[in-house]
């Protein structure tokens, strides 16, 4: 490879690698090829990539590269034919200068490429993922728009890699062994370009990854692959061998972003990408296509969809990853196994989690809330469920908060021994060094760099020196010294700031004040200053370069800050926002405010006018189209107090309103062009005119006329022009992106969207006061078309200070430099050459301002993607040496200047609403002044109004006004109450939400807590004792016993019983078929039997009738052997075999197998559960529903006990009223010394009617609020008074009416109080005056009193037992509630118990479920592919017993024949020949209803084909014989029939070998589905035992739940040395009836001992008597087969087959051919008919021919005699003319040829006719085709 240093022989240039590009280097290609590539290795480049880096590549300097940072070496050429992609050469690098793009300049400029040079980056993009990679202990790489970045963090030292697309990096990578790193760009189809390190040469390429960026890239941890992924639109995922330049994979990665992708560290085949909502997980597989890159999406499950930024691989195939609310997620294969998070449910961070780590055992996360937490990596590896909300706990092992506001977006580990120090990159803005070894001396995070974070708004550079000013959305303003290449200071604010403009000299003479405008609309002056020069104090902290303070701060808008401008002379600053204001004050004094104007649109830029323009003026620029100018505002002394607006009013503003006039542009250059193109074809024209005069003057033919002009010059006249481009003015105004004036009224803008691409000039109209300005339309009268902006407009433009410089910020972050002449910055007539350079990011990077600086030899650019560079101006000015910018000193006495308050609020009013509020309220204190006054005067009428009414009052009544006389005008009072009434209404209207709201929230109350209950408490107390008794509080019955669910764990029966049933199905719908069939043949037999017989098929029939009966007499005789060898058969079916086993015995072992069992413990670990005792959710929530309705219906009927009981108590203490007030009653008629004490009416008790509680009426509200105003009046009032006054007022504050009291009473206690009323009747007090009583009436007295004392004594009596009775059934209730407790408490001990159960069971029902249906799966499978083995098996015996019978029917056939034959038969060996000769034939055509004729050419073809079968196996033959012909003396019945058998043999024999290919596809497919059996069998017994051990890990989880039962100590049997140990942990518990269930089993077991023994010893000896009795009747069997055997030989000769013997005694193949034959004869004998009666009547029609001809001869004769008669009169007349008639006619001659041949014609068909009857009386014959002659033509015989 040629060195960087040899010389080259092309003048410095090294090959280029496109070969057809420019021939000048050739040579040099053919000379470096040879040291470009190794030995045995061939040149790799695609003509794709040469062509590309051809058309990439522009004019460059060394100068340029070199101070870039590049490297200049040639790049050798390769060969052009390179058919293969070999192994790139490791020595070969790319040459950096061919690579990279460098700045482009105008064609025909002559500006240099090192125009401007950079010389230094400010920036970072520390929102952009990966973007902080570490090269070497002291080496980071980052990107920067254009450029890559390598920052020596130590020295602070950079150098530069520029682009090679131009067009922007979109990611890097580092190698693992930091040699070489990777550069993914941006562009149209980027490259991936491998840089060695530190040489930071070009070491590959790679190309086509992806189709406009790439996202991300990643080396594997070998370093031999890179993994890339593509943005928008392909999103794809490149695996590439990058060291030979090739792709291996490649695949779409997702639809939507991606955000990283990465390799597995431990296994390199995987891969994991995650991005926008998604993660997915990748396999490098060899497929049988090769190999592949599949693709496994992650499922979220249950959890929400999340963007997901950090994952990390863990060594077992996991994968950890963060999520978008700061939980962990822990991927197993592409499902969640778990998610992660701190106790408490908080989160592991607060917000996404960026990164994350493994490293030393210790997992590692970033989080954007600026924290790094160390996790255990034991604790995440083996998380797991423990619950259904899919959680799991765990807390960090050590954390570190790095600082406020931080936002980690990704963390490197540094390579330094002994230290665990890590770079962070923050988003907010900076790069941290971080020390995360945890330990006593771990030192505090380092802050190394600190960026702008976001875009960056505004920039401005000081007048004096090198120093600039930025400012950011990220709250901060800093301050640069861009010569030395540091930053001086920082300032942090509440607000982003928007606008920067740097204080002219001629208001700050040292240009030590900055002014910023920020995004809440304040507008802050700072004030730089070196605070070295200040005096310095003891114990000052460490002096810094510069320092900033706060000067003025004001708040002049209300939307962000867009534009800050100062006057030419530095006495009015105005500030643009986008509220639509532009604000003026006054700098002079103090910023004080002057006024604002109001403009129709969002100010975009403002500019005063140069001091070349005569006045003073501002241009206005706005986002929407308007440019305004306004005059300087005149400053006025007026008292700030006596401002009421500072609006300006009747501004003498000039506005111009942009109109597209893009179309008509270029509708205008487009005439031009033609114009041009007509002019030169015109000129054309006119020189070929010329040259053909002269043409016709050297040949003297005179001048040339315009007809004899050539025809193309006509054509081109005649072409019709393309129509212009139409004029189109888009529906929304492109944006106006900045301006400047080019004179008084004049101005050049640059327009965005469809208006780029050029810059306009304008001119503002005329001043027309109270114009409008929407309606205004105005174009630019002048444009300047600035080229390849027509998508990529300028965004700023600024000028250097000498004017002689236009530089221009575009959109897509590129820098365009136009150098003008001197006087051109107004008209730009000079705007051609240019300088272009993309420096920030093409996507997201436009630029947001720039300029030079002072002295116009640096360019400061800042963009929107964080980054500022700054760059050198011409390449004549090097700053050699690192120069330091002078920092203004302070002013006097700076130190001691107090700063103004901040505005920090940024609600706060801004200047005008500040002023507008303090006048409104102004405004209202004198409103509420004049209101006062008006209410006092009100209040004196009033009073005087009062004072009236009451001197009226003390008027006489006669003389008193009525109130309706006070009232002026009754419509006053009217309107007062529509107005009371309309005022109620909207009071309810306004209440009405309240109102629905609580009674919506009353019934969500009363469905939540009534609706569900059924029986509230109800508490019946006793009245004579302390007992009380209280209901069940029952709710209604639980979802458990209502719903009853099916049970997915049971086993779902096969398809067998359905095939069973479509069997059955289908046989019967075969029954009915031929049933149907049947009747169809009998309706045509019917058919048949309709028309005449005639006697020869009377013969036929009457032979069919025969045979038919000897064929069932035959039949007979074999279905009766057949009947004999079936019970043969059954008998041999039914002897047991030697291994037979009784069913019932068998059944007997397998109940005792089921019934003994395994005893095991359920605990044991081998303990198997039976089929039966599985247990599943739905079993256990039955289970659970039973116990919850037993309990519920012996709660309610406990509940109606009780209420039952309480009605009674309302029965009794209604009956005790009445019975109280009779005493009452009574006791008034007796003395008081007899009087009994009344009895205590027992108390109803609100516990006891708990329903009135919700029963009230307006009385009790009232009361109810009455009660509450009292308790809050009466806030410490004791309980025990509450409680006393609720129980003396019965119901508290719901007292009942006495309707409601009234129902409590019943019909037994009111007949009770009508009949003891009944017994007195009490006397009417009389008012008559007092007498002593007589002696009867002192008797009746004495009675009555007796009376009533004894029914007093009664109704006491009576209340006692009312009151003992319903005590004692409140004791006997109670009793009985108190044994149902305990069962309650028993049943409620077993709820828990289930509910504990089932919750469990649940748990494992999932997986149940699946294992159960993969068990069910694979069971239906076995059983369907059993049912298929079943079925074709029997297919096979079915088969097989075809196959024997056609054996059967071919043994017969021989059998039948040779039965046939007889004995002694010498022609048998050649019927048996033709018998068995075997013959080739066509199949048959099975085609029913042919004519005879289709039969006929049937049976001669089948005899064809036999005739040529004979004749090729008789080549095979010793002797050759005819079998077509009898031999004589042979009888041709046997022939024919032995033709017969013949065919029927072969057809049985095709039979046969049709059913064997069946046999043998069967077996075949009986052996393939008795394989899958095995292996469905296997994996059955696979899946039943991991559903059998699933099973049993339920169980033992069960067993582990805790079972509460209460035992009294005489349950307990177990004791130790007498005593109830303390420990019963190894205790079993039993019922009684399972204790002597067992206890009662060992008596049975015995028992059945015995019995089985019995039984054994009966068994063995029937046993020997069969055994003797079997060798008995074998020898009995033995003498009858010889006795028949004796018979037979004695009978017949020999022993024969008796069965064959039967079968053959009626040949019926020979008398169906019998009947064959005779029905063929009968046919022929109708065909001979026929032809018969045809040759008569061919016959009759040669008579009359022949006849017709004689007659025709007569003629003929009659005319030859008179024409002979005639000739001999002519001869007597002219004896010279009758020689030509005598000698015969040649017609005569062919007429008579004619008939003979006619007659010999019909005499030939006539013999082959008769030959053809014969041939057809014979089987054998063969018929010949008809013989064809040519047809006579008997027409010219007729003719003639």
């Amino acid at each position: 490879m040629k060195d960087p240093d040899d010389p080259d022989t092309e003048g410095g240039k090294s090959g280029s690698k496109s070969e057809g590009k420019q021939s000048s280097r050739s040579q040099a290609q053919d000379d470096n090829t040879d040291d470009l590539y190794t030995e045995e290795e061939e040149s790799y480049l695609s003509d794709e990539f040469d062509e590309e880096d051809m058309e990439e590549s522009f004019r460059s300097t060394p100068d340029y590269f070199q101070s870039t940072g590049g490297t200049l070496e040639p790049l050798p050429a390769v060969k052009e034919d390179s058919e293969e992609h070999l192994k790139m050469s490791e020595s070969f690098f790319y040459n950096y200068s061919e690579l990279v793009a460098p700045p482009t300049v105008s064609p025909e400029s002559k500006l240099p490429l090192d125009f401007l040079v950079l010389e230094h980056s400010f920036g970072y993009d520390c929102k952009k993922r990966a973007n902080l990679l570490l090269l070497d202990s002291s080496t980071v790489l980052y990107i920067a728009g254009n450029q890559l970045v390598l920052l020596d963090f130590k020295t602070k030292e950079q150098m530069y890699l520029q682009s090679s697309s131009g067009q922007g990096i979109g990611a890097i990578g580092v190698h693992p062994e930091k040699t070489y790193f990777a550069v993914a760009e941006k562009g149209s189809f980027p490259k991936i370009i491998i840089y060695a390190y530190p040489s930071l040469k070009p070491y590959r390429i790679l190309r086509d990854g992806t189709e406009n960026a790439y996202a991300y890239v990643n080396f594997n941890s070998a370093g031999t692959l890179l993994a890339s992924v593509g943005c928008h639109p392909d999103y794809k995922i490149t695996i590439w061998n990058w060291r030979d330049e090739l792709p291996i994979l490649r695949t779409k990665a997702f639809s939507q972003d991606v955000f990283k992708v990465t390799f597995n560290p431990e296994d390199e085949e995987q891969l994991t990408t995650a991005g926008s909502g998604h993660i997915k997980f990748w396999t490098m597989a060899y497929t049988f296509t090769g190999l592949k890159l599949q693709g496994s999406l992650g499922r979220f499950g249950k959890t929400a969809t999340t963007d997901i930024e950090g994952y990390t691989e863990l060594p077992d195939g996991k994968v950890l990853s963060g999520s978008e609310w700061g939980n962990l997620l822990l991927w197993d294969g592409s499902l969640i196994k778990v998610e992660l998070c701190r106790i408490g449910m908080k989160p592991c961070h607060q917000g996404p989690i960026n990164q994350i780590m493994l490293d030393e055992g210790e997992v590692i996360t970033a989080g954007s809330d600026g924290c790094i937490r160390i996790w255990d990596f034991e604790t995440i590896d083996t998380a797991d469920i423990v619950d259904e909300s899919g959680l799991l706990e765990i807390e960090p092992i050590n954390e570190l908060q790095v600082d406020k506001n931080v936002n980690l977006f990704s963390l490197i580990k540094m390579s330094e021994i002994g230290n665990n120090y890590w770079l962070a990159q923050d988003a907010s803005g900076a790069i941290w060094k971080l020390d995360l070894s945890f330990s006593n001396i771990t030192q505090d995070p380092e802050c190394l760099f600190s960026f702008h974070s976001g875009p960056i708004e505004a920039l401005a550079i000081s007048p004096l020196t090198y120093i600039m000013a930025t400012t950011a959305l990220d709250c901060s303003v800093r301050i640069y010294d861009f010569a030395s290449k540091t930053l001086l200071i920082q300032m942090k604010f509440k607000q982003g700031g928007t606008s920067l403009a740097w204080v002219p000299q001629s208001v700050s003479f040292s240009a030590s004040q900055i002014i910023i405008g920020f995004e809440d609309g304040v507008v802050r002056i700072l004030e730089l200053y070196d605070p070295k020069g200040l005096t310095i104090f003891a114990g000052r902290k460490k002096v810094l370069d510069a320092e900033l303070q706060l000067k003025y701060v004001f708040k002049p808008h209300t939307a962000e800050v867009t534009a800050l401008a100062y006057e030419r002379e530095g006495e009015i600053l105005a500030t643009g926002s986008k509220d639509k204001t532009v604000f003026f004050f006054n700098v002079e004094k103090d910023y004080k405010p002057i006024g604002y104007l109001n403009t129709p649109g969002p100010v975009r830029q403002l500019m005063w006018s140069p001091a070349s323009h005569p006045e003073s003026t501002i241009l206005i620029i706005c986002e929407n189209g308007y440019i305004l100018e306004s005059p300087c505002p005149t400053i006025e002394n007026i008292d700030d107090h006596d401002v009421v607006s500072y609006e300006i009013q009747d501004a003498l503003l000039r506005c111009f309103h942009f109109t597209s006039v893009k179309s008509k542009i270029l509708r205008l250059l487009e005439i031009k062009r033609r114009e041009r193109q007509k002019e030169l074809k015109e000129k054309e024209k006119a020189a070929r005119r010329m040259r053909l005069a002269l043409e016709r003057e050297e040949a003297g033919e005179g001048e040339v006329l315009e007809e004899e002009l050539p025809e193309e010059e006509e054509e081109d006249e005649e072409e019709e022009e393309a129509p212009l481009p139409e004029i189109f003015i888009p529906a929304r105004p492109s944006p106006v992106l900045c301006g400047f004036y080019s004179g008084p009224g004049k101005f050049w803008v640059s327009l965005g969207h469809y208006d780029s691409g050029f810059l306009y000039h304008c001119q503002f109209p005329p001043y027309v006061s109270g114009s409008d300005f929407q309606k205004q339309k105005d174009e630019a009268f002048d444009f300047r078309r600035l080229e390849n902006t027509d998508d990529n407009p300028v965004q700023t433009i600024s000028f250097s200070n000498k004017k002689t410089m236009m530089f221009c910020g575009m959109r897509n972050g590129a820098i365009r430099l136009y150098v003008l002449s001197e006087g051109d910055d107004s008209s730009l007539v000079s705007l051609k050459d240019y300088w272009h350079f993309n420096v920030h990011d093409n996507n997201y990077g436009y630029i947001k301002s720039l300029a030079s600086s002072f002295d116009d030899k640096f360019l400061v650019t800042v963009g929107a993607d964080s980054n500022i560079f700054v760059f050198n101006i011409a390449a004549g000015f090097l700053v050699k040496k690192r120069v330091k910018a002078k920092v203004p000193s302070p002013r006097l006495g700076i130190e001691l200047e107090f700063s103004p308050d901040d505005i920090e609020d940024p609600k706060a009013y801004s200047i005008e609403n500040a002023r507008r509020k303090r006048e409104h309220d102004k405004l209202m204190k004198e409103v509420e002044e004049i209101k006062a006054k008006k209410r006092e005067h009100i209040r004196a009428l009033r009073n005087e109004f009062l004072n009236l009414l009451t001197m009226n009052k003390e008027l006489p009544v006669h003389m008193q006004f009525k109130r309706t006389d006070f009232n002026i005008d009754a419509k006053i009072h009217a309107d007062i109450n529509k107005h009371t009434i309309f005022k109620m209404t909207k009071v309810e209207n306004e209440l009405a939400w309240e109102k629905q709201k609580y009674e919506l929230g009353l019934k969500k109350l009363q469905s939540r807590f009534r609706d569900p209950l059924e029986n509230d408490i109800v508490i019946v107390y006793a009245i004579q004792s302390d007992h009380q008794i209280a209901s069940y509080r029952l709710v209604k019955p639980s979802k458990y016993s209502k719903i009853k669910r099916q049970s997915q764990s049971e086993r779902r029966a096969s398809k067998v019983e359905r095939f069973e049933k479509e069997g059955s199905r289908k046989e019967s719908q075969k029954e009915q078929g031929a049933s149907v069939s049947t009747r169809e043949e009998s309706i045509v037999d019917k058919g048949k039997k309709g028309r005449p017989r005639t006697l020869s098929e009377i013969m036929v029939e009457n032979q069919i009738e025969k045979t038919k009966k000897i064929v069932q007499q035959a039949d007979r005789a074999q279905l009766k052997i057949l009947q004999r060898r079936k019970e043969w058969e059954e008998l041999y079916k039914s002897k047991p075999d030697d291994d037979y086993e009784d069913p019932k015995d068998v059944q007997a072992i397998k109940e005792a197998q089921t019934c003994m069992g395994d005893f095991n413990l359920k605990t044991a670990p081998d303990y198997k559960i039976p089929e039966h005792m599985r247990i599943n959710a739905a079993k256990k929530e039955e289970e659970l529903g039973v116990l919850d309705s037993m309990a519920y219906g012996k709660k309610r009927y406990m509940n109606k006990c009780i209420l039952s009981l309480r009605d009674l108590k309302l029965a009794v203490v209604e009956e005790i009223q009445c019975v109280v007030q009779e005493l009452k009653n009574i006791q008034l008629s007796i003395p008081a010394s007899k009087h009994v004490p009344l009895p205590q009416v027992p108390q109803i008790y609100p516990e006891e009617v708990p329903e009135r509680r919700f029963q009230y009426d307006e009385e009790t509200l009232l009361r109810f609020k009455r009660k509450q105003q009292k308790r809050e009046d009466e806030p410490h009032a004791s309980k025990q008074t509450i409680s006393g006054s609720i129980g003396g007022g019965g119901l508290g504050f719901l007292k009942l009416s006495s309707g409601k009291e009234g129902d409590l009473t019943t019909r037994d206690s009111l007949s009770r109080s009508s009949k003891a009323s009944a017994f007195l009747e009490l006397p009417k007090s009389l008012e008559f005056e007092k007498a002593e009583p007589s002696e009867v009436e002192m008797e009746i007295i004495k009675r009555n009193e007796v009376k009533h004392l004894y029914m007093q004594q009664y109704l006491c009596n009576r209340i006692k037992e009312l009151t003992m009775t319903f005590d004692a059934e409140l004791h006997l209730l109670r009793h009985r509630k108190l044994k149902l407790d305990t069962k309650m408490k028993l049943s409620d001990l077993h709820h828990v118990t289930l509910f504990q159960e089932m919750l469990l069971l649940k748990n494992f029902e999932k997986q149940e479920n699946i294992l159960q249906e993969r068990v069910n799966s694979l069971d239906k499978e076995e059983q369907d592919m059993q049912w298929k083995i079943n079925e074709t098996l029997k297919e096979m015996e079915e088969k097989k017993n075809e196959i024997n019978r056609l054996q059967e029917q071919e043994k017969a056939l021989y059998a039948g024949f040779q039965s046939a034959l007889g004995e002694n038969n010498k022609f048998a060996n050649f019927l048996m020949k033709v018998l068995k000769k075997k013959i080739k034939r066509a199949k048959k055509k099975e085609v029913e209803g042919d004519a005879e004729e289709d039969e006929e050419s049937e049976e001669s073809s089948e005899e064809e084909s036999s005739l040529e079968s004979d004749e090729d196996a008789s080549g095979s033959e010793d002797e050759v014989f005819d079998d077509s012909i009898c031999p004589t003396n042979c009888d041709e019945n046997l022939f024919e029939l032995a033709l017969q058998l013949r065919e029927k043999r072969l057809d049985i024999e095709e039979a046969l070998v049709e059913e064997k290919k069946i046999v043998d596809n069967l077996k075949k497919e009986y052996d393939t589905i008795s394989k899958k059996v095995k292996v469905v069998a296997t994996n059955l017994n696979a899946a039943e035992e991991a559903l059998e051990a699933y099973q049993r890990e339920k169980q033992q989880r069960l067993n582990e739940l805790l079972v509460v039962i209460p035992l009294k100590l005489h349950q307990i049997e177990y004791m130790v040395f007498g005593e109830v140990p303390n420990d019963l942990s190894g205790t079993l518990v039993f019922s009684n009836h399972s204790l002597s269930r067992l206890q009662e089993r060992i008596v049975q077991l015995h028992d059945e001992n015995i019995k089985q023994q019995k039984l054994n010893k009966e068994c063995r000896e029937r046993r020997k008597v069969l055994i003797r009795e079997k060798r008995e009747m074998a020898k009995t069997i033995l003498k009858m087969e010889e006795t028949v055997r004796d018979l037979m030989i004695s009978k017949f000769g020999r022993v024969i087959n008796l069965e064959a013997l039967q079968t053959l005694s009626v040949n019926s193949t020979l008398e169906e051919l019998k009947i064959k034959k005779l029905r063929k004869e009968i046919a022929n004998a109708k065909e001979l008919r026929m032809w018969e009666e045809k040759i008569a009547q061919v016959r009759w029609e040669l008579m009359m021919k022949t006849k017709e001809h004689t007659r025709k001869l007569h003629q003929m004769n009659d005319l030859v005699v008179e024409k002979k008669k005639l000739d001999s009169r002519l001869n007597t007349l002219q004896n010279q003319q009758g020689n030509a008639f005598q000698g015969p006619r040649k017609a005569d001659e062919v007429a008579k040829r004619k008939v003979m041949e006619l007659v010999q014609l019909q005499s030939e068909k006539i013999l082959a006719l008769k030959e053809e009857i014969a041939v057809l009386r014979k089987k054998g014959g063969l018929i010949l085709p008809p013989i064809i002659h040519p047809q006579v033509d008997e027409t010219n015989l007729t003719d003639e």
